[in-house]
């Protein structure tokens, strides 16, 4: 039988606050999306101004983060064309994001959810993930 580590809702608004805070810091209204250990939706916030496109973007960021338990933008770089990895953003239904934002939640060994950022640019997305993880980090520690 196994025991699985899995975000609750109290851990998605922590997350959530964290990304929320950067976001409102750096002037880029974000869509924020959190994911179980795998992949499922579990919490999604729409800053106003955050972009339409970037609903489905955030939630494809987190996705991947949390079921493939890697950051998307690791998946960026080895997606080239003459890599064996090249076209990886198209499998599970084009699911699979290359694009810097989507981050894995890692509680000791265990990838226990996904945070995933869209409507700045990557690495304003990273950026925001990134506070997101640190802030849910000082309230489980």
């Amino acid at each position: 039988m196994l025991s699985v580590k899995r975000l609750d809702q109290q851990d998605c608004k922590v997350l959530i606050e964290g990304a929320r805070t950067k976001a409102v810091e750096i002037g880029v209204p974000m869509c924020i999306a959190i994911t179980d250990e795998s992949g499922n939706l579990l919490a999604f916030e729409r800053m106003d101004g955050g972009k339409v496109t970037s609903i489905t973007i955030a939630q494809d960021k987190s996705y991947t983060a949390s079921a493939a338990k890697k950051a998307t933008h690791d998946y960026n770089a080895v997606n080239v064309p003459g890599n064996l990895a090249f076209g990886i953003h198209t499998e599970v239904g084009g699911r699979i994001s290359s694009v810097g934002g989507g981050l894995p939640v890692i509680v000791g060994d265990d990838v226990v959810g996904g945070i995933g950022l869209s409507s700045g640019t990557p690495a304003q997305d990273m950026e925001c993930a990134q506070a997101g993880i640190d802030h849910f980090m000082k309230h489980f520690t």
